[in-house]
C-alpha cells in the first residue's frame, strides 16, 4: 500500500485535463443566447420568410401544372376588382369590431377578476382558456346548430319567446358579420382576459393606497392607475388582434364553406383560397397574398405609431 504523500504526489503530477474546446465555445455568453433563440429563428425562416419570399415570386408568375411562366404585374393588375374591394371591406369591418370588443372587454373583466369582488379566481382563471383549446370548425359547427335558419334553433327560439320573428342568420349580411365576430370573441376571449391579468400583477399596490389616501375614486385609480400600467398589455394585444383579423379564415369559412350569398362572408384570405385553391390560378392568389401581408404591415405599424408604441419611455 503507497504512502498518502506519494499517492497525492501522483495527483499532483497527472495533468489536468481542459475542457472540450467546442463544448467551452457553445457555454460561451456570447454564444448561449442565440442557441436558445435558434428554433425560433429556424422555425420563422422556414415556415415564415421561405414561403413569403416563394409567394412574392410566384405572384409575378402564371403557375400552371407542369407549366411556369412569368408574366410580369398582371395577376396585381387583376386584384383590385369589386369582389377583392367587398373582401376587404368584410375583413376591415370584422378588424375594427374584433379589436374593439376583444381589447376593451377583457380589461373590464380583468379588472374584475383581480378585485376582492370575486371568490375562487384559480377556478375562473383556469376555464376561461377552455374556449381557446377547442378547435375554430367543431365550435362553429356548434354555432351553426345554435343560430340556424329554423324556428327550432335555439337562437330564434330566444327571439321567438322575446316576441321578435326568426332570423336566417346566415342570409344576412349584419346577422353574418355578428356570427363571425361573437364565434372570434367567444374563442378569445378568455386568453386576452389572461393577458391583462397578468398585466396587473406588475401594477404597485402602493399606488392604489395613495390613490385612496387622496381620495380617488374607482373610476379614479381605473383611469390613472390601471390603464397607464396596462398600456404595453394593451398595444400586444390590439396588435396581435388586427393580425389575426386580416388573416381570418377559419370563421367565415365554417358558416360559408361553397361561398356565401352576396359576399356577405368573404374575407381577403377566403378570396385567396378560392382563387388560389378551388379555381387553381395559383400566381393570383400569391399576389393576393402579397397584397394582404401589405395590408397588415401597414396598418399594424400605422397602430403602432398611433398608440406611443416606438417612444421611449421618460428616463
Amino acid at each position: 500500500m503507497l504512502p498518502a504523500s506519494r499517492v497525492r504526489t501522483q495527483e499532483l503530477a497527472e495533468p489536468v485535463k481542459e475542457p472540450n474546446k467546442l463544448f467551452k465555445f457553445l457555454n460561451s455568453k456570447k454564444v448561449v443566447p442565440y442557441i436558445f433563440v435558434s428554433p425560433f429563428i429556424l422555425s420563422f425562416l422556414v415556415f415564415s420568410l421561405y414561403p413569403s419570399i416563394k409567394a412574392i415570386i410566384m405572384s409575378f408568375q402564371s403557375v400552371l401544372p407542369g407549366q411556369i411562366t412569368f408574366i410580369g404585374l398582371s395577376n396585381y393588375s387583376r386584384v383590385f376588382n369589386p369582389t377583392f374591394y367587398k373582401a376587404l371591406s368584410n375583413t376591415t369591418i370584422y378588424v375594427i369590431f374584433t379589436v374593439l370588443i376583444l381589447t376593451i372587454i377583457p380589461i373590464i373583466l380583468a379588472v374584475l377578476l383581480d378585485s376582492k369582488l370575486v371568490k375562487f379566481k384559480t377556478i375562473f382563471r383556469a376555464s376561461l382558456f377552455v374556449p381557446a383549446l377547442a378547435s375554430t370548425i367543431v365550435s362553429g359547427m356548434v354555432f351553426r346548430l345554435m343560430f340556424g335558419e329554423t324556428d327550432t334553433a335555439a337562437a330564434n327560439q330566444i327571439l321567438n319567446w322575446l316576441g321578435m320573428d326568426s332570423v336566417d342568420w346566415r342570409y344576412n349580411a349584419w346577422s353574418g358579420m355578428f356570427l363571425m365576430v361573437l364565434l372570434c370573441c367567444w374563442k378569445w376571449m378568455g386568453v386576452n382576459i389572461l393577458y391583462f391579468l397578468a398585466g396587473l400583477q406588475n401594477v404597485p399596490k402602493e399606488l392604489y393606497e395613495a390613490a385612496e389616501i387622496d381620495g380617488a375614486t374607482t373610476m379614479k385609480k381605473f383611469l390613472y392607475v390601471t390603464l397607464p400600467f396596462l398600456k404595453p398589455v394593451t398595444i400586444f394585444v390590439a396588435t396581435i388582434s388586427v393580425i389575426a383579423g386580416f388573416r381570418m379564415f377559419e370563421e367565415s369559412f365554417v358558416f360559408w364553406e361553397a361561398g356565401s350569398p352576396g359576399n356577405i362572408g368573404l374575407t381577403v384570405v377566403g378570396y385567396l383560397y378560392q382563387q388560389g385553391i378551388q379555381q387553381n390560378d395559383m400566381g393570383f392568389g400569391a399576389a393576393i397574398g402579397v397584397i394582404l401581408m401589405l395590408i397588415i404591415f401597414i396598418v399594424s405599424f400605422i397602430q403602432l405609431i398611433l398608440t406611443g408604441a416606438f417612444k421611449k419611455e421618460d428616463a
